[in-house]
């Protein structure tokens, strides 16, 4: 299928899954009230969680935000096309109530990938895109991903490929004088301190409305377990003498022996990869009606603080 079939489809209001370098999106018309209601009923998706608009260049911003700020821009001049989402204060009705959860800022980035640029340039106006999952479930970072949650509910899927960061977007603040981090992605708090040249307060517990800021998030069916090393075996050795399936999920460089009745999935070699193969691996946990997932998650430092993040929000129980 083309991007012409795609624009097409979002032109009379019907909803596109496409790739971006984070996870994939479903996309809708972000001025399209109806086309935005169905968006959040394929998702199940709570009436006053907002989503995030995507754009195909830096300078749709001003089409969408007022009063950015300047160290705002900083950051979007040298993170745009990338992984980072700025929250703005909104300008009038071009994008509608329901994208924002009526509040008076939106969600904006420009994605790295060049179908999404491409779709969003011949578009030429925000497509409104959440992660192509049903709401609280694991993020899509496939094709085959966004079929198997939708399959025949949505218009297409533009197949782009696996995604090449896999976990979403960092989130900041930009509706104030003062920069807040509402959920920790690839950019890290580190680098965007660097960029703008003042600290980052980190807000990603829940106390602002953020996408994918809910205590329970990105959650498989099987019951998730963070670990340390130190304690994996033990605990899989108790969940073994009861008769659970176990499978678990492990760096390269945990030595653990692992029984051969033990399912072990896809050690990640690095904190790059273990992001980029994350939410596979917990589908995949799935697929072979895993019970229990022992996870050892990466040290929380640059991208894998994401990948924590993103497991403690799927765990049932954490270290």
């Amino acid at each position: 299928m083309s991007i012409a079939e795609a624009v097409a489809h979002l032109e009379r209001g019907a909803l596109v899954a496409f790739p971006t370098e984070t996870v994939y999106g479903l996309g809708a018309d972000a001025s399209n009230p109806t086309a935005i209601a169905a968006l959040y009923a394929a998702k199940g998706r709570p009436a006053d969680h907002p989503v995030i608009v995507h754009l195909g260049s830096i300078q749709q911003l001003a089409n969408l935000a007022i009063d950015v700020p300047p160290w705002a821009m900083r950051l979007a001049t040298q993170c745009w096309p990338g992984p980072m989402t700025l929250v703005v204060r909104r300008h009038g009705d071009v994008v509608c109530d329901a994208v924002t959860g009526g509040r008076q800022t939106v969600g904006v980035r420009v994605p790295n990938h060049p179908v999404a640029l491409e779709l969003l340039k011949k578009f030429g106006r925000g497509i409104a895109a959440p992660s192509a999952n049903r709401f609280g479930k694991v993020s899509p970072t496939t094709a085959a991903h966004v079929l198997a949650d939708f399959d025949d509910e949505i218009a297409m899927v533009l197949d782009g490929g696996p995604c090449t960061v896999g976990v979403e977007s960092t989130i900041v603040d930009a509706s104030t004088d003062e920069p807040r981090m509402l959920r920790v992605g690839a950019l890290t708090k580190e680098r965007i301190e660097a960029i703008i040249g003042c600290p980052v307060a980190l807000l990603n517990d829940g106390q602002i409305a953020a996408p994918g800021a809910l205590a329970a998030h990105y959650s498989p069916k099987c019951r998730v377990e963070l670990v340390t090393s130190d304690t994996i075996e033990a605990r899989m050795r108790a969940l073994m003498n009861s008769g659970t399936r176990v499978a678990v999920l492990v760096p390269a460089s945990v030595s653990t022996e692992f029984p051969s009745q033990i399912t072990r999935l896809r050690s990640p070699a690095s904190d790059d990869d273990y992001a980029r193969t994350l939410y596979t691996r917990l589908r995949q946990a799935d697929d072979e009606e895993t019970q229990v997932l022992l996870v050892v998650p990466p040290e929380p430092v640059g991208i894998g603080a994401a990948v924590l993040d993103r497991l403690q929000r799927a765990a049932t129980v954490s270290p």
